[in-house]
């Protein structure tokens, strides 16, 4: 793969250009501070949202806007990590895979979190690459194994999910590799993988979780974690489809 040695003019970093990743990088919240908002894994594909000022030196210290291709993420990444390491592309197509293909994937998407599981790991908000993931990161990070692209955040994989209305008791609706999605009643802050019989993998917090991947339950008197997520639950959602490009999460 060539690398792109880049001068850091408006010739090069243009608004709407593509870019391709060759090395893990961190994706922020904002040109103000360093708040971790994703991973961008190496093989990722970005289009830059606002150039560079004219004038940067060529170890620049700010920040430029993107939107990861894969996901349609938007955040943030220090133009000094992009040194050397992106090369100029010049189309992106996403992986569209039917539903039956993606049935068919879900048991080694499950066999993806048990044995991140078994790695030490802990909560990492906006963690993506592992072994530190947080919630939906974890989520992502599985499907995308299989080449199956969901959006990145909790509340966006809950609106991007076929809703599944079950029954918290009998379960019957649902599926192993169903996302189940947690929260308040005006958004969704949290999201696990249906691993079947009431149980589910999910990476938690420290203050009222698990700091890290582990397994709880769809029954309040099982444990204090379970029991406090299950008096969050919001529902279910079903991945029938892979991220398109088309479609933005707010």
């Amino acid at each position: 793969m060539s690398v792109v040695k880049i001068a850091w003019d408006e010739k090069t970093l243009t608004s709407g250009s593509l870019w391709l990743l060759n090395k893990n990088i961190n994706g922020y919240e904002n040109v103000q501070n360093d708040l971790l908002a994703t991973e961008a894994i190496s093989g990722r594909k970005f289009e830059i949202l606002t150039q560079p000022k004219p004038g940067y030196s060529p170890l620049p210290k700010g920040k430029i806007k993107v939107r990861l291709l894969e996901d349609g993420y938007i955040c943030y990444f220090k133009l000094q990590d992009l040194i050397g390491h992106i090369e100029r592309t010049q189309n992106w197509n996403p992986i569209l895979l039917t539903k039956t293909q993606i049935i068919e994937k879900l048991p080694q998407v499950l066999s993806w979190v048990r044995k991140a599981s078994k790695v030490p790991n802990y909560y990492l908000w906006g963690g993506t690459e592992g072994p530190n993931f947080d919630c939906s990161g974890l989520i992502q990070a599985a499907f995308s194994s299989e080449n199956i692209w969901l959006p990145r955040d909790a509340y966006q994989q809950e609106q991007f999910c076929t809703r599944i209305e079950f029954n918290s008791k009998t379960l019957t609706e649902i599926c192993l590799g169903d996302l189940l999605f947690f929260g308040e009643k005006e958004r969704c802050t949290h999201v696990g993988l249906y691993k079947g019989a009431g149980a589910y993998w999910h990476s938690s917090g420290s203050e009222d979780g698990r700091n890290g991947i582990g397994i709880d339950y769809l029954n309040s008197n099982n444990n204090e974690i379970s029991s406090n997520y299950f008096s969050k639950l919001r529902g279910a959602g079903r991945v029938e489809h892979c991220y398109d490009g088309q479609s933005f999460y707010k």
